[in-house]
This record gives structure tokens, C-alpha cells and sequence, in this order.
């Protein structure tokens, strides 16, 4: 596990953390940054994974080769907010509150908006897993409901205390079953997951009242699935201010997927009264050609919704190359953004 002092290095000296490590080439963006688009639409990518990778020697260059700060870049690309998830207490100290902080502290400084991901887990949460942090496992469900009230509250806390505000907090990541399993799954005992939603949306507009709660759930496309976690919530007095979705197509699929997704998108507006964000996006790296229609057909049509409802379009770690075998990002093998990502530009 990295040490507190090297998150807090790479707090104070962010873009030197990223130079340190190779030929003095860097290029961290103008000083101070300029301003960036502040409308209403949301075009971002998730990069909690940025730090770990640095710290493991992965480099970002631009077009040209030039070494750079990855949310610099990305900020160059069209980009203005940036997704960030938050563990409990993960083994080896990345996605944890210091290292969030870190991340946050560095997307703050450049001006983009900040999105916050609690998984209420240690590790991964999404539709195959949902699991306790290793300290909750053993309480009962009103203890296990203080527990997300109080990590929600340090978390934002922290943040708050650093003058960092979040725009979007999601309480849960692809919650389509709930979280916090066995107690919170959603169908088995759909009140009790409200309740422990409720926990979370709490207290983060205790410490953040101006900032949305996202509720947010896998599979996009699908819109059996929204209206029944959506129907469930509302009957059983669940709290939200934006409905989240991951969209992850294929080659094959994209079209369709883009074509479901907004149908889905206007009905959560037209049926709960709320605005929507697709908080996660990918395709496979070496279909970019295919990934750049796919996403400035989706950023286009999710602009039209009519009264600004859709807020926005986030891809999932684009940076991520040849990295944990995950194979959506968005830059090649050498470091660079495939032309992927110039649908954010467009």
C-alpha cells in the first residue's frame, strides 16, 4: 500500500509527480488554467485510477508526444469534469478518502466540475457485487444505515474542508439490485435498500445542499429495469435528484444501444420529473474509429433532451492502458488518446 506521503506529495505537487518519473518533458498546461465551458452539459471522464497508475510509471502524451498531465489533456480534449470514486477501506489505500482527495484536489485546481462515486464497498461495487466493507459486516441494518451516513459525511467532510465542492454525489454505483448485500438488495427487500439510500442522500445534503444526488444503475438500454428500481424506490419513499447510467456497447450494437438509452433517458424525465447523467460510457480501445461515432451520436442526442434534463456524458477510465487487462479505455498502447475522445471536442 503507497504511503500517506505520497498522496499528500502528489496533493501539493501534482503536476511534478507526473514528471518526476521521466525525462523532464512534461507539459502541465498553462498557468493558471483557463476557464473552462461551465454550461449545463457534463462531458467528463472517471480517472480513479489515475494516481495508482502514475505511481506505477504509466505516462499520458498528447497528440504530439509531448508528455502531460492526464486531466490536462483530457481538459484539452473538450473535457470539464471528472468522476471520482471513493472505497471504504480497500487493501492496498488507492480509491480510499486520502488518495480521493488527491484526485480532487488536482481536478479543483484545473476548474472542472467534480462528480463523487461511493461504492459503500472495500472493492468493486456493480451488479455482480455489492459487498459490505470488511468493518460493517457485523452490524445490524439500523448500524449498517449509521455507518453510510457517517462515511458519507467524512468523505464530503474532508472535501469540504479543502473548499472542494462536488456538483454530483452518487450515493451507490450500479445499484440495478440495491447494495450493501444481503440487507440492501432491492429484490429481496426493496424497502430496506430505500432506507439505506436515504442514508446516504442525507447526509450528503447535509454537508453539500446545493450539489445532486445520483442514483445510479447499469445498463442504460434497458428501461425494465429503471422503472422497476424506480418504482420501487419512490413506493417505498426513496430519495434522488438525477437517475445515473452506464452505457457499455459493442461494434455490433452501438446504434441500438444509443437508440434505447435515450428512450429510456426521456422516460425517466417524463416519469419520475428528474433530470438524467450517463455517469459511464466505454468501447473497446482499438475500435475508435466506431467509439467516436458511438459517443458524438450519444453527446448530440443527450444535448437535444429537451430542457437541458440530460446533463451529461462521462467516459469510464479512458486513460486506462495496458492496465489491470482493462480494455475499454480510450488511449492506445503508447499512452496516447485514440481519436476516441475527440467526440467530447466536437
Amino acid at each position: 500500500m503507497r504511503t500517506l506521503n505520497l498522496l499528500l506529495a502528489l496533493v501539493f505537487f501534482p503536476l511534478l509527480s507526473v514528471s518526476s518519473c521521466g525525462d523532464g518533458r512534461d507539459n502541465p498546461g498553462p498557468d493558471p488554467p483557463p476557464e473552462v465551458d461551465t454550461s449545463y452539459f457534463a462531458k467528463g471522464a472517471d480517472v480513479s485510477w489515475l494516481t495508482e497508475m502514475e505511481a506505477a510509471g504509466r505516462r499520458f502524451y498528447d497528440a504530439d508526444g509531448v508528455a502531460t498531465e492526464c486531466m490536462t489533456l483530457l481538459r484539452g480534449l473538450g473535457m470539464n469534469a471528472i468522476r471520482l470514486r471513493v472505497w471504504v477501506n480497500p487493501s492496498d489505500g488507492w480509491c480510499n478518502k486520502t488518495d480521493l482527495l488527491v484526485k480532487a484536489r488536482r481536478a479543483a485546481e484545473l476548474k472542472m466540475r467534480i462528480m463523487i462515486d461511493f461504492h459503500y464497498s472495500d472493492v468493486w461495487a456493480d451488479p455482480g457485487h455489492q459487498t459490505k466493507p470488511v468493518a460493517w459486516a457485523d452490524l445490524s441494518f439500523s448500524e449498517l444505515c449509521d455507518a453510510v451516513g457517517d462515511h458519507t459525511t467524512e468523505v464530503l467532510t474532508a472535501l469540504k474542508n479543502w473548499n472542494i465542492t462536488p456538483e454530483w454525489i452518487q450515493v451507490g454505483n450500479e445499484t440495478g439490485n440495491g447494495m450493501l448485500w444481503p440487507d440492501g438488495q432491492a429484490s429481496a427487500n426493496m424497502a430496506q435498500y430505500a432506507e439505506l439510500n436515504n442514508a446516504g442522500y442525507d447526509a450528503a445534503k447535509a454537508i453539500f445542499p446545493d450539489s445532486k444526488v445520483i442514483v445510479h444503475l447499469h445498463g442504460g438500454q434497458d428501461n425494465s429495469l429503471y422503472r422497476w428500481l424506480f418504482n420501487g424506490l419512490q413506493s417505498h419513499g426513496g430519495r434522488w435528484d438525477v437517475i445515473g447510467m452506464s452505457l457499455y456497447p459493442d461494434k455490433s450494437n452501438w446504434l441500438d444501444h444509443n437508440n434505447a438509452c435515450i428512450a429510456n433517458v426521456n422516460d425517466m424525465i417524463s416519469r419520475y420529473g428528474c433530470e438524467v447523467m450517463i455517469c459511464e460510457v466505454g468501447m473497446a480501445w482499438d475500435e475508435a474509429v466506431t467509439a467516436r461515432l458511438f459517443l458524438s451520436d450519444l453527446i448530440t442526442r443527450a444535448r437535444a433532451v429537451s430542457n437541458r434534463k440530460c446533463l451529461g456524458v462521462f467516459y469510464w477510465e479512458p486513460e486506462a492502458y495496458s492496465w489491470k487487462s482493462y480494455g475499454k479505455g480510450a488511449f492506445d498502447a503508447g499512452g496516447r488518446p485514440t481519436v476516441a475522445l475527440d467526440a467530447f471536442g466536437d
